[in-house]
């Protein structure tokens, strides 16, 4: 699970507080989610719940802006290709560019910078003839030049946080 600040926010950024399962799921899972068929199941298992205890607490996570998302993180090029990338995009036009960014199914997110290259964005496919497509495209579409970043060297970033609660 990808977590957030588990204490002070709730989608707007204003003051969540927790239940037990809520704190147990996220210090026990930022890491080593069960790889099965029915995960939540196996989770419930570990914190003496039930699997539906689980999945609503993991919504009620979600809802409230806690974590972003629960899932796996894979090795870069093991599973398709992806590659960062970014654009230099007049401030008038940046809205309207990234909202073509985004509607892009490759794209898995984009976000604003500030910097002359403002726009950066991480794009998924099967292979690197495809991704350098999906790169071509958004080019031919918004008339500006898009700066292809690709891996060159792994870095393993652990993203869990020790959590200290209040």
């Amino acid at each position: 699970m990808a977590a957030g600040n588990p204490e002070k926010r709730d989608g707007n950024g204003k003051g969540a507080r927790l239940s037990p399962i809520e704190r147990r799921l996220i210090e026990q899972y930022q890491r080593g989610l069960p790889l099965l068929p029915r995960p939540y199941a196996a989770m419930a298992e570990r914190l003496g719940a039930s699997e539906q205890d689980v999945i609503e607490a993991i919504g009620r996570l979600r809802e409230q802006g806690i974590i972003d998302r629960v899932g796996a993180v894979i090795a870069p090029h093991r599973a398709g290709w992806s590659t960062l990338a970014a654009m230099a995009v007049p401030p008038e036009r940046l809205d309207e560019v990234a909202a073509l960014v985004s509607a892009c199914p490759e794209v898995n997110h984009n976000y604003e910078r500030e910097h002359s290259f403002n726009l950066w964005f991480v794009v998924n496919g099967p292979d690197k003839p495809d991704v350098r497509s999906v790169l071509a495209d958004i080019e031919r579409r918004t008339g500006i030049a898009v700066l292809d970043l690709p891996l060159e060297k792994p870095f393993h970033i652990d993203l869990g946080f020790d959590i200290q609660w209040t």
